[in-house]
């Protein structure tokens, strides 16, 4: 009898982390897969990452929507327990043999205790790692709560080993989105093509000619500064006098803060060389980034991906302080001068060093195999 493998999808970046995954998970001999759409992969506004994964050929078993408007840390609680209530009905109607929850967003957590007080074995993705912020606390509680644990790295494997868990239910698998960009890297595909593909709003950019990528999402634990900080961005951008295509934030707390501080900007007629897209296909998206100058912002694409791909990052803030990293990315605080002298660099930089931190590209597979091959038990004991 085949395994059931329920992976609950959240958000945008969840999709890209795990895609290659769901497909090898789909077409093992041994399992089922089961996928689970919630939060903001559904909406809209935040890129409506259910529609990309469904003309990508995935069919959706149940959709849960469970965000509370505001973006606020009130609505990021209540939103989560919406999750918890609604995921608990469909896994009591799906009764998966084992439940995926991938990486560290607030959405997450609902997922593992719906999982958890349910008697599932729940696997996780992406444990072990550092970030600071509230995402800290919310991937190793997931890594707690979890029976499997998928990790990138070998320092994560060694972090999750010391918070307690059995070395035997630790497998080094690498990051499935790195598979995607192994991918980008074999396929060589034509950005100016894919861009037609995508409306946006602002200035139109040519992509035949050098252009950066930015990507600045709120940091929980200083929303309140969320307006502040990426208006700093917004000053250095346009200090550095670059062509820009700048992605949609995540629905975390803080999020207005950062959309008010664009459209605050857009209003005013800055920005003029900035072309603003939701959401882009995973893998076009990664096209885009190949192509380009470098990232900017502090999405973890830019330590993760990029690393791989040999794309210059500027990692701004404390969003992914403490995360590992390769040599592509330039680590800088909030203010204006520093990210525009270190924007200047990325586009002058002659050397796009690689570095697979994270995986070589085949980790999708590998997880598969262990889903299907592990030993799935629900009790635990601290090790030490």
């Amino acid at each position: 009898m085949k395994r059931k493998i329920c992976v609950v999808v959240t958000a945008r970046p969840s999709y890209a982390r795990i895609k290659t995954a769901l497909a090898a998970i789909r077409d093992h001999p041994d399992l089922e897969l089961q996928l689970v759409v919630a939060a903001s992969a559904l909406l809209d506004r935040y890129g409506a990452a259910v529609k990309v994964m469904e003309a990508e050929g995935f069919r959706i078993d149940r959709k849960v929507y469970m965000i509370v408007e505001g973006e606020n840390l009130v609505t990021s609680a209540k939103s989560t327990g919406i999750g918890m209530a609604e995921l608990a009905t469909v896994f009591n109607d799906l009764q998966p043999d084992v439940v995926v929850t991938v990486a560290d967003r607030y959405e997450t957590i609902a997922t593992s205790v719906a999982a958890a007080y349910m008697n599932i074995p729940l696997a996780h993705v992406q444990g072990g790692e550092v970030t600071g912020s509230i995402d800290e606390k919310t991937r190793h509680a997931n890594t707690k709560l979890a029976d499997i644990h998928l990790v990138c790295c070998e320092s994560a494997r060694i972090r999750v080993e010391k918070l307690g868990e059995r070395p035997e239910s630790i497998f080094l698998t690498g990051c499935p989105s790195i598979d995607l960009a192994r991918e980008a890297l074999e396929e060589k595909r034509d950005v100016a093509e894919i861009v037609t593909r995508y409306s946006g709003v602002g200035a139109g950019v040519d992509v035949r000619e050098p252009y950066v990528v930015v990507m600045q999402h709120p940091v929980t634990t200083e929303y309140d500064d969320s307006y502040r900080n990426t208006a700093e961005t917004i000053e250095a951008i346009e200090a550095a006098g670059v062509p820009a295509l700048w992605f949609w934030p995540n629905v975390d707390a803080g999020s207005d803060g950062t959309s008010k501080a664009i459209r605050v900007a857009r209003e005013h007629g800055r920005l003029r060389q900035v072309h603003f897209y939701r959401n882009m296909h995973p893998a076009d998206f990664l096209a885009v980034l190949m192509h380009s100058r470098g990232i900017i912002g502090n999405s973890s694409v830019a330590l993760r991906e990029c690393a791989y791909l040999g794309v210059p990052a500027v990692n701004i803030g404390s969003r992914q302080r403490g995360r590992d990293r390769g040599r592509n990315v330039r680590d800088v605080d909030y203010g204006r001068d520093a990210i525009a002298a270190a924007i200047r660099d990325v586009w002058s930089a002659t050397e796009r060093p690689v570095d697979m931190i994270y995986g070589d590209g085949h980790a999708g597979k590998r997880i598969a195999d262990v889903l299907a091959t592990c030993p799935l038990t629900i009790d635990k004991m601290l090790t030490y």
